[in-house]
């Protein structure tokens, strides 16, 4: 597993994204992990793993999300929510 970034998603879950292999496949990975009871993280069922190739498919419309909410004022002058 390569970690690429971790964004905090409240007090007890964050958003990880890494580049994974499963099965042979190599995956880009969002799950969304969680602090348990014991205070350890664990990875939780949401989340979605697509194949590398779609990265700029997902940028992009990452990005045409990005534009659109920053047009309907949800976005903050730094750009973020």
């Amino acid at each position: 597993m390569t970690h690429i970034a971790t964004i905090r998603k409240n007090a007890r879950e964050d958003l990880r994204v890494t580049l994974d292999e499963f099965r042979g496949h190599h995956l880009l990975n969002l799950r969304v992990w969680f602090y348990a009871d014991d205070n350890e993280q664990r990875p939780g069922k949401q989340g979605v793993a697509i194949r590398p190739d779609l990265l700029p498919e997902l940028r992009k419309a990452l990005l045409d999300a990005e534009q659109e909410a920053n047009r309907l004022g949800l976005l903050d002058q730094g750009g973020s929510a």
